[in-house]
């Protein structure tokens, strides 16, 4: 029998990137652009990914190691304002086991020539099968892999 439980957390991540707030935002909303930095790991294995960019819209991405559980990744957006805020829900799993729900926003303020960005995620996890601070270090992961694919490109936004 598995033990249930559920765990409650809030974290935020706060960033400033030398880009302007359309550019960094063009980076969550366009599936090419997303794509050169929210991904996984070089070694695994990865499934098609999936974008619906709009209130309602989906997102799916999951991937795993070779021969490993399949982690994945399952968005709905709540709420989009351009250049602004992104609020979505959102749930992983690995395998067939859910292992959190979450709401995350995005928040983009101008800051000189470029972005502050403010990351707020509400998370439930469940049954001890990841933790905020595994979900706050992946989550820090991704948004420097955002920085170094905003400085690699021309600004077009």
């Amino acid at each position: 029998m598995t033990t249930r439980s559920v765990t409650h957390s809030t974290f935020v991540i706060e960033r400033v990137y030398d880009a302007r707030p359309a550019r960094v935002f063009h980076a969550f909303a366009d599936p090419d652009a997303k794509a050169r930095w929210f991904t996984h790991p070089d070694e695994w294995v990865s499934n098609a990914a999936t974008m619906d960019f709009r209130v309602g819209g989906r997102e799916t991405v999951s991937g795993g190691a070779k021969g490993g559980p399949v982690h994945a990744f399952s968005a709905t957006y709540q709420d989009i304002v351009p250049n602004e805020r992104i609020v979505y829900t959102y749930d992983m799993h690995m395998d067939d086991v859910r292992t959190s729900v979450s709401l995350a926003t995005i928040e983009f303020f101008s800051s000189g020539n470029g972005t502050r960005l403010v990351m707020t995620e509400q998370g439930v996890f469940l049954d001890g099968h990841d933790n905020a601070r595994s979900r706050e270090e992946g989550t820090n992961l991704l948004l420097d892999a955002l920085g170094a694919s905003l400085a690699r490109e021309a600004p077009s936004a």
